[in-house]
């Protein structure tokens, strides 16, 4: 995977991921108060934030928008991972739960609305995990010539700890 390292727009990135895990916290925050002492999977209609939620949904909501702040304050690979994998989870549920909406599996109490939040968190979630690699120096100017490199005079040269740079492994050109 050839993404960028220490980008130099890796902080704002981490910032809307901040942003982001801090709105899911909020709404898992009113939702719990608001549907306290009601059914876990309860469908009566709660809205937080603009969205339905029940009990369940919202506790859920406070520890997944805890673990993402959590995330976006620590910073480095860690976070890169988290908001890597979590957007795609984001996106998955939003899929998942587009599914099932109508039917009794609905058991987050879901909406079409709700589906589009989870798919807008998740693209700015993978966004900040696209951005937000950590690396050394070394690392960083690799990454660099490999992505510059094409098929001028520098590629099959340059090597990292892991293996040739070049544009188009296994494929002869004319030019070698």
């Amino acid at each position: 995977m050839h993404l960028p390292i220490n980008h130099r727009l890796a902080g704002f990135y981490r910032f809307l991921a901040g942003l982001v895990g801090f709105y899911i916290l909020i709404f898992g925050i009113v939702g719990a108060v608001l549907t306290w002492g009601d059914p876990l999977f309860d469908e009566d209609g709660a809205t937080a934030l603009g969205l339905l939620t029940n009990l369940a949904f919202a506790l859920l909501s406070i520890v997944v928008g805890a673990i993402v702040v959590l995330g976006a304050l620590r910073g480095g690979n860690a976070a890169h991972y988290l908001n890597m994998y979590g957007g795609g989870v984001f996106w998955l549920a939003g899929l998942a739960m587009l599914v099932l909406l109508q039917t009794d599996a609905n058991l987050l109490n879901f909406q079409v609305s709700t589906c589009i939040v989870s798919f807008l968190i998740g693209t700015v979630l993978v966004l900040a995990g696209l951005y937000g690699r950590r690396g050394t120096k070394e690392e960083e100017e690799a990454e660099d010539v490999f992505r510059h490199s094409g098929r001028g005079p520098i590629a099959g040269k340059v090597t990292t700890k892991h293996d040739v740079i070049h544009a188009h492994p296994g494929v002869e050109h004319k030019e070698q």
